[in-house]
């Protein structure tokens, strides 16, 4: 028996990685009616495909390190609920009892990726590059028409919107494709698919975001070509140092803000920014009233009209909520993601993974709160992309 027939049988017999293959090429076609139509709907998705990977799960022992830190910060986030003066109405609104079935399954749907079959993977990945390249010509048309293909949808389902929420909808979908495209452009790339579809993706999400005045977006692009520019150049040594910077900042958060305070910067910022700052400050106080153990999980939800919802700060929302030991879990889970990317050699996919990662803690620092669970989703959501393209990284022999 031929090593290539023993290799065509051995692909046969793969049912698991062709099911999570599968699986995930069914979430690569969602993604980019999610991002247009709904992004709360990426919660149900990813979860749905964790759900649908579970015989995938396991953890590799170079992934022990993470899976401690986040079970830890699972289980004192939990504990947290013991103090906090936000408490749910009802069961399906315990942040602590979503964290949970979110670890797991979001943790699946990303071995689900690792496990998925060659054939199944590279589809996967064509199929989340030529969707969200696409998605990002929709974007386009958006930008120009003033939000005109998703109203006209809306009126065609008897569902009509205010154009200027029309307008906000189709902007939220710019921080999506802004978050995804760096990794999926280089999947799409390492699959098979033109380089060049990386433009639509880019230029949909930061034109629509500066017409739609998204300020974020727009600096996520930049932010993306810069780290990734800087991971390529020396793949060994930036990401280590973006690994303390990384964690730096989400254990010095509260210096920031102070430093900001201090210097009466909120002055000279735009409205949006200047409110996100009084947001900042009076979550400062309320930190130091509580700064080791938290005002414990959600507690933010109770500090209206001084904090609506959250902080529009992550980093300020751990320490606010979880205190210090929260504040060194998350540092500790940012500093594996960036160190895990060092390497020798120079990697497309790790330059793409960078930079995504970059995005998803920028944006974490100035617009979305830590537990909305569509945010956990699209965060596990670049993870699941990255580990497709990783697999179709060459092997060293």
């Amino acid at each position: 028996m031929t090593t290539a027939t023993t290799a065509t049988r051995d692909t046969q017999r793969d049912v698991l990685g062709a099911w999570c293959g599968w699986v995930l090429t069914g979430a690569a076609a969602l993604t980019p009616l999610l991002a247009w139509l709904g992004p709360l709907g990426f919660a149900p998705l990813v979860a749905v495909a964790g759900l649908l990977c579970l015989p995938a799960l396991r953890i590799a022992e170079h992934e022990r390190p993470l899976a401690i830190v986040l079970l830890t910060g699972l289980a004192w986030a939990a504990l947290s609920s013991l103090w906090t003066p936000f408490h749910p109405k009802h069961l399906d609104d315990s942040v602590a009892l979503k964290l949970a079935f979110q670890l797991l399954f979001y943790w699946s749907a990303w071995k689900g990726a690792q496990r998925a079959s060659p054939a199944t993977r590279r589809l996967a990945l064509r199929v989340f590059a030529f969707g969200l390249a696409a998605y990002g010509l929709l974007l386009l048309v958006e930008a120009l028409t003033g939000a005109g293909a998703y109203q006209a949808l809306r009126n065609a389902l008897h569902d009509p919107i205010r154009p200027d929420l029309g307008r906000k909808n189709v902007a939220q979908g710019s921080f999506v494709l802004a978050l995804l495209w760096p990794v999926a452009a280089a999947g799409g790339a390492r699959a098979g698919a033109p380089v060049w579809l990386a433009l639509p993706m880019a230029t949909g999400a930061a034109v629509l975001a500066q017409i739609f005045l998204s300020d974020a977006p727009v600096l996520a692009v930049g932010l993306v070509l810069g780290v990734g520019a800087l991971v390529w150049a020396w793949p060994k040594t930036a990401p280590r140092v973006f690994a303390l910077g990384a964690a730096g900042l989400v254990l010095l958060m509260p210096i920031v803000i102070l430093a900001i305070r201090h210097l009466g910067l909120a002055e000279k910022l735009p409205l949006s920014w200047a409110e996100r700052v009084a947001y900042w400050t009076y979550a400062m106080d309320r930190i130091a009233e509580h700064p080791f153990r938290g005002w414990g999980l959600d507690a933010s939800r109770t500090f209206s009209p001084y904090i609506q919802l959250h902080p529009h700060n992550g980093p300020l929302q751990i320490w606010l909520e979880l205190g210090m030991l929260g504040a060194v879990l998350a540092a500790l889970v940012w500093a594996y993601v960036f160190r895990r990317l060092a390497d020798d050699t120079r990697s497309l996919t790790t330059a793409a993974t960078a930079g995504s990662a970059a995005v998803y803690l920028f944006f974490a620092c100035v617009s979305f709160g830590v537990w909305q669970e569509w945010w956990l989703a699209l965060g596990a959501l670049t993870a699941i992309i990255a580990a497709l393209a990783y697999a179709e990284e060459p092997s060293e022999t």
